[in-house]
């Protein structure tokens, strides 16, 4: 099943990171840096969002025209929040006949919440549009097709919009909790192939106030840490999935109330008190610190540029016209800087923008976590507690300055847990014992998903095909490029698509259903890169048309974001051939699994000396050992051996052709 996701007008609404691990995604070229997990990223969802929604949002269909197969996809009306029962679309982005690729935007929805851009994460052709700007239609409904080729326009998927009931029907209703009115805030699905998250962290704690667009907490997906938005407004009326807990995508984790005085009076629904799936990890404190008055010291936004597209509430679109004032003067203060009913209230008509704010002053922190919060860990929380010390005068030593139980036992005058001395034996070592882990570890989202996809590998028959290659020319040329800042990752990526352009079938994958061998004109090289806790392929997109400066550049610019945990889908899951290498680690020879969907992956081994026969003189020569993994289903051994030979007379002898 195809899979979209949902973006706010100016920051992501994820709907998925969808591919746990990318078509093109084994292995290491190690990233050297200091972040050891993906940075929070945005996720604008409904408090109580419908997963079962998302899942079903775009679905794949085969229809028949003439005696032709033609496979389409239907773009449903997503639901945008809780209480969507159908949407409007603003603007359709996208025509019929035009080309879609991963990360587009398609469509303009107006919800009873929001106006929210519509992206998607595969690629095709718009073949019809079922549903007009300016026409509502129901949640689950079908409002477009999509084909995967361009001569299939106008065809495939239904002729008028699905009548299906909204995706919310199709699910039991969840049992409503006791005491008085309230509304749920469930887990949302955060990828496509998600079952369950992990609260990294409540943003907010029992009885804070909770506005439409504040973040209330931090769930752990199987890409990266999410934040979570709440699209309603109202009091945290009870927690009940804690820190470092998680629970089934769907589940209730906390119950907003309408008014102050109900919070602690109601409690959870009986039939979700399974629903919670406690990790291993310590219990979290039983009230999580409150965000120090700073957090509300947030700068306050501007007013859109002229021309620009003002995202504003229905709402906020009627009190203007009413008032008449012009939303473009008016600075939003919702979710992305979205124009709210208060806004509108607030302005005068014909009004200018209020003034911005300066930014406050403090540690760098991601950029979508708001100054003041406290991030911390369960375990820091706990330790915090227990040793009554106060969270907002802890310095954090952690990812992204959040802080760990060592930093609060510091604090407290007390020796870090991960340093405190074990019972000594009777006949000690001399030298220093490390601290060595003991005991089942749960995994990540993200190692989850890596785990379930190198399962993935197994499905193709595979083969291996190795070769040495010389490597004084390329050496000689990577010297020259370095002070340029041309590393070999860039070098061998361009070298790895000039061999491509002589030997495309090592680019192309097969097709199960089609029984047939799906070529690509594009050569997007995939360089696998380990980051502690999972794996990522930054792509360089078209690489062999690109100059070596330009590609150089471009690497450079995808290792940054992958440091950070800024790539989008676009940049990591678009490759068509990999490479994996671990020469850097003094790795003589290796070979990669195969990525499921793809063709082949080339494993790079380090270059070390060798003597060889030059001229009849025994030589010192370099050379390092290559090894390309095939699918053998639609690529031979006699393809794979070709495509190595070019590979090889490309380093050994035409490295100026990588200039070029």
């Amino acid at each position: 099943m195809q899979t979209f996701y949902l973006k706010s007008a100016a920051m992501a609404l994820v709907v998925a990171s969808a591919v746990a691990f990318t078509p093109a995604t084994p292995f290491l070229a190690p990233l050297r840096g200091s972040a050891t997990s993906f940075a929070p990223q945005k996720v604008n969802f409904a408090a109580a969002f419908q997963p079962v929604a998302l899942r079903g949002f775009n679905s794949r269909a085969s229809s028949i025209s003439g005696m032709k197969m033609v496979e389409s996809s239907n773009i449903a009306m997503p639901a945008l929040s809780s209480t969507m029962k159908e949407g409007k679309i603003v603007q359709w982005v996208k025509q019929v006949g035009d080309k879609i690729e991963a990360g587009d935007i398609v469509m303009v929805v107006e919800s009873d919440k929001a106006d929210m851009d519509v992206e998607a994460f595969e690629e095709g052709y718009l073949s019809k549009i079922l549903v007009e700007e300016g026409d509502a239609a129901e949640v689950g409904s079908t409002v477009a097709v999509i084909v995967q080729n361009e001569a299939d326009v106008g065809q495939g998927g239904d002729a008028a919009p699905a009548a299906a009931a909204a995706p919310a029907a199709s699910a039991p209703a969840a049992p409503a909790a006791s005491g008085p009115p309230s509304t749920p805030i469930a887990m949302p699905a955060l990828s496509s192939t998600m079952k369950e998250g992990k609260i990294v962290q409540w943003m907010k704690s029992e009885g804070d106030r909770v506005e439409a667009g504040d973040i209330v907490m931090v769930v752990e997906s199987d890409k990266a840490d999410m934040d979570v938005e709440s699209f309603e407004s109202g009091w945290i009326g009870k927690i009940l999935v804690e820190d470092g807990e998680t629970a089934q995508v769907g589940a209730p984790v906390a119950l907003i109330v309408d008014n102050e005085a109900d919070v602690g009076k109601v409690s959870a629904p009986a039939a979700s008190a399974a629903a919670p799936a406690p990790s291993s990890a310590p219990a979290p404190s039983s009230a999580p610190t409150a965000p120090s008055p700073a957090a509300s010291a947030m700068p306050a936004p501007a007013a859109p540029a002229g021309g620009e597209r003002v995202v504003a509430s229905p709402l906020a679109k009627q009190l203007a016209e009413e008032r008449g004032i012009d939303l473009s003067t008016v600075a939003g203060t919702g979710p992305g800087g979205r124009v709210t009913a208060s806004d509108v209230e607030n302005a005068k008509a014909g009004g200018a923008a209020p003034a911005k704010k300066e930014a406050p002053k403090g540690p760098v922190r991601p950029s979508n976590v708001p100054a003041g919060t406290i991030m911390a860990t369960p375990q820091a929380k706990k330790a915090a507690k227990k040793n009554k010390v106060d969270l907002a005068k802890v310095q954090g030593s952690g990812n992204f300055g959040r802080i760990t139980e060592d930093d609060v036992l510091t604090a407290a005058g007390k020796a870090p847990a991960s340093k405190q001395p074990a019972s000594a034996p009777a006949f000690a070592s001399s030298r220093t014992i490390p601290d060595l882990p003991d005991g089942p570890v749960p995994l990540s989202g993200m190692q989850v998903a890596v785990a379930a996809n190198m399962m993935a590998t197994k499905a193709a028959p595979d083969f291996r095909v190795s070769r040495r290659i010389t490597t004084t020319k390329f050496d000689e040329l990577y010297a020259m490029m370095k002070p340029k800042g041309v590393t070999v990752s860039a070098l061998m990526s361009k070298a790895v698509a000039l061999a491509i352009e002589e030997h495309p079938i090592v680019n192309a994958h097969y097709d199960e259903k089609a029984k047939a061998i799906v070529y690509k004109k594009d050569i997007n090289i995939a360089n696998a890169v380990a980051i502690p806790g999972g794996l990522i392929t930054p792509v360089i997109k078209n690489c062999n048309a690109m100059p070596i400066m330009a590609v150089s550049d471009k690497w450079r610019e995808l290792v940054g974001k992958a440091k950070e945990g800024k790539l989008v889908p676009d940049e990591f899951t678009t490759g068509t051939f990999t490479i994996s290498n671990l020469g850097m680690f003094g790795v003589s020879q290796f070979g990669s699994l195969l990525p499921a969907g793809s063709g082949s992956i080339l494993a790079v081994g380090g270059a070390l000396p060798t003597v060889q026969m030059v001229n009849g003189v025994p030589t010192e020569v370099k050379q390092m050992e290559v090894t390309i993994t095939c699918d053998h289903r639609h690529i031979y051994g006699a393809d794979a051996a070709m495509f190595l030979k070019t590979l090889a007379e490309i380093l050994e002898t035409r490295t100026i052709e990588l200039v070029m």
